[in-house]
């Protein structure tokens, strides 16, 4: 019975959009808990993915960092366009 609610919850919201297909090699079981009026909640279990996750590991560098590497730098980048660079002084007197 809880193959077919699993398959019925699935089509469902992929129908919805709700959810979407994932291409992950890594996946937390799933399994459902009956509620007090008889139908089924789905629960996700994250115990074993959670073990297994590197904490305080981030795959970008962090804003703060970026901005604190580019303290003085003399060449600049397209990051000069979304961080001011209206601001930025050409001449003494450009305000």
């Amino acid at each position: 019975m809880t193959q077919a609610e699993l398959d019925a919850f699935l089509e469902e919201n992929l129908h919805t959009r709700q959810i979407q297909p994932s291409k992950s090699p890594i996946a937390a079981p799933v399994f459902f808990i009956k509620k007090k009026d008889g139908s089924l909640h789905l629960v996700q279990d994250y115990h074993a993915l959670n073990t297994i996750t590197i904490k305080n590991r981030y795959p970008l560098p962090l804003i703060f960092k970026l901005i604190s590497q580019l303290h003085g730098a003399w060449y600049f980048t397209k990051l000069d366009v979304r961080w001011g660079f209206n601001n930025i002084c050409i001449k003494p007197r450009d305000e």
